[in-house]
Order: C-alpha cells, then structure tokens, then sequence
C-alpha cells in the first residue's frame, strides 16, 4: 500500500491527466467556510429524550471554546451560529472579543420565537396582534445583536402552522406572516441578510406557514433583494431533489445559505452525508458549477452561500460528532470540484447520457482523502482531525472540568 504522499502524488497525477489543476482544487479547498452551531456543542436530543454528555457545553463562551477547537482541527470552521435566548449573555462586546481571541468569528444569529407559551398558536402569524409583536421585538432584538457581533446572516425559522382543518384562516396568517417579516426586513442593516427557512412539517401537522422552497422564494422576493433562502437538508418530503431546489434558488440569486444535517424518515438531524452522501455531493456539484459558470448566472450568489451545519448531537459525541460533519462537507466539496466540467458539458450537449451520468461518477467515487490530507497539511494542521482529536485528549479535559450538565443547557431540544 503507498504510503500518505505516495496516494497524494498518484491521485494528483491522475486528475491531471484529467486535465484539471491540481493546485486550484486545493485553494478552494483551503477557502471552504463551514460555520458550527452553538447548540451542537451542547446537551441535546429528541423530544423523547435528551441524553446528557460529560463536557457538554454549559454557558454559551464553552459553546466558543468547543467550536474554536473543531476550526483548529479543521481550519475550516472559523465561525459559530448562535441562537438567542439559549446563547445571551449580558456582555455582546464582551463575547465578540472573547470569540476573537480564540480565532473565531460569531455567525448567524437565530432567534427563537418557538419555545414560549405565548407562541402556542404561532409567532409572527398568529392572530392577536400583541403576540406578533413580541416575536418581532424579539427578531429585532437579534438584529442588535447582530449589529454589536458583526454577524451579516439573520437566520429565520418558525414553527408557525395549524394542526387541524379549520383551525385558522390560512390567508390571513400569510398576510401577518408578510406583514411581520417586512417590519423586520426594514431594520437589517445594510450588507446583511434575511435567510428565510422553510420545513414542510413540524410541530404543525395540519399546515406550516413556510412549508417549502416556493413559500419562502416567494416570500423573499416581496420582501427585497436582502431576503433570500436557506435550504434545511432535513426539511423535505421524502424523495424531494434538493439539488434541483438549489439549482434553481442558485440560477434566481435567492440561495442564501444551507443548514446541513442528513436525515432517513424526517428532520432527524443526523450528521451531515452519513445517510445519503450522494446527495451531498450532488448539492456540492451544483454549487460548484454554478460559481464555476461562464453564462448569465448571478455567480455572486454561489459565492456568498452560508454554509451552515445544524444538528442534534443525541448519542454521538459532540465535538467528534462536529468533526465529522465538517470533513464529510470536505469531502463533497473535493468530490464536486474534481467533475470535468468541460467534459460533462460535452456529454451532455451530445445527449450522452450515461456518459454524462459517469461523468459525475468517477468524481464521486474517487478517493480524495489523500488530498484532503495534503491540503491539511499544507495549512499546518494534523492530516486526520479525528486523529488530531483523540491525540488532544481535548474531549476527556472538558469532561473533567464540565462533567454532566443536568438539563440540555441551551442545546437544541430537536425541534
């Protein structure tokens, strides 16, 4: 068996025979952006249960100290989403500086109009006014925040919907919803943005006011050129093609970000391409052609895609469990940049079918751990982030300093 750089080197000259460059792949390889979140550093689980984990995250600085150390693993992770309230603190100037010194960045605020007892009929759709005001207020709030971390990305989903025919007027939630949300849209700063997330089913059984890429597509589009997309992996009907849905958002300039998780039956929240890494890698290939385009493709909007992980760590060790999930985003990333675009686009104006089909194929199922290891490598990190992990002993240090928080602590209840 060749040896790490022996791998590197073959593979290396296999893709350029291939005709690709070598040493652009790396580049954007070394430029990948994938942001964790807070809560996936905490206690979290189902609505069944939430199995505690020794070192798990309490206060929302050892939430930043877990995710400094997966960029360090990585060097590829270098900012953190925070959800508000689990993640306020009383010092926002405080936490930024905090967050600088570890090397990291605060990303996308979340604001959490969903766990209240006054939001049992909805939020910003229900039917008494003063509800909706206090789910704005709160929206606003988060702005604030946004304004003091320097975060650009106002992440939105609500749980908002009906569980029986009848039990609302479906068309007057929509112009409340409307109606809230461009009260909010009027305060973003500038250089900021609205991601609208969408999630076809619940906790409402009967309907959801944003249930899918349409509603929420169409709800940006009223909203402004601020207002865009953001794609949950997990919040579709079984079968849906999420690639074609980002080809689309991609083509229209509405694509803002994605929340990645990988699910079997619903939103499991599972860790990102352990179920279906084909169709990571198909959702990577889209985003690679569509920043990689000659033709009239807004390829601004491909650049700017917030690439946001989102998952409820139940059973798995959480800062091993965030590893994985960013290298498995490596991976579709090395997969995708290694389809012969040119190829392809021959294939596919020649009507080749399967040839075209293969084309996608062989990137797929080449093995690019050699050069993810040689890109690691070249920016000074350990070849393997597991290994790296393990050797740190990091896990075992922040179980004996943490132990076993007794309640999620702020971690996402799976939702």
């Amino acid at each position: 068996m060749p040896n790490s750089n022996q791998a590197y080197q073959l593979l290396a000259n296999q893709l350029i025979e291939c005709g690709l460059d070598v040493e652009s792949v790396k580049a954007k390889l070394k430029q990948q952006h994938i942001e964790t979140p807070s809560w996936g550093y905490g206690n979290s689980g189902t609505r069944f249960r939430v199995f505690p984990w020794l070192g798990a995250a309490r206060t929302t600085k050892e939430k930043l100290a877990d995710a400094a150390m997966v960029h360090n693993l990585t060097g590829i992770a270098p900012s953190v989403a925070l959800h508000i309230p689990w993640d306020k603190v009383d010092d926002w100037d405080d936490l930024k500086s905090y967050a600088d010194s570890l090397g990291i960045k605060i990303g996308a605020i979340n604001p959490n109009v969903f766990q209240d007892e006054i939001y049992k009929f909805g939020s910003i759709c229900h039917g008494d006014l003063a509800v909706r005001k206090r789910a704005v207020a709160h929206i606003l709030e988060c702005i604030d925040i946004m304004k003091i971390t320097g975060s650009r990305d106002l992440s939105l989903w609500f749980a908002d919907g009906t569980n029986y025919a009848g039990q609302d007027n479906i068309r007057s939630r929509k112009h409340r919803m409307q109606d809230s949300l461009a009260e909010v849209y009027k305060a973003l700063p500038p250089n900021t943005r609205m991601l609208i997330e969408y999630k076809f089913f619940e906790p409402a059984f009967y309907h959801t006011d944003l249930a899918d890429w349409g509603i929420a597509y169409a709800t940006a589009l009223k909203l402004g050129p601020q207002a865009q997309v953001l794609v949950d992996t997990g919040h579709h009907a079984q079968g849906t093609n999420i690639e074609h849905i980002v080809a689309f958002l991609l083509d229209e300039g509405r694509l803002g970000g994605f929340h990645f998780n990988n699910r079997k039956y619903a939103d499991d929240d599972l860790i990102v391409g352990s179920v279906n890494p084909f169709e990571l890698f198909l959702i990577f290939n889209e985003l690679v052609a569509a920043e990689a385009a000659n033709e009239n493709v807004p390829t601004t909007c491909a650049k700017n895609v917030a690439y946001m992980i989102d998952q409820s760590h139940n059973i798995e060790p959480k800062i091993e469990a965030m590893v994985q999930s960013v290298i498995n985003c490596q991976v579709a990333l090395a997969k995708a940049l290694l389809v012969n675009r040119q190829k392809l686009a021959k294939r596919q104006a020649a009507g080749d079918v399967l040839g075209a089909h293969r084309e996608l194929t062989t990137a797929y199922e080449t093995d690019v751990r050699p050069l993810l290891a040689q890109v690691r490598e070249e920016m000074g990190l350990h070849p393997d982030p597991i290994a790296a992990l393990k050797a740190s002993r990091y896990e075992e240090k922040i179980a004996a300093e943490r132990g076993a928080a007794s309640e999620a602590g702020g971690g996402y209840p799976g939702a």
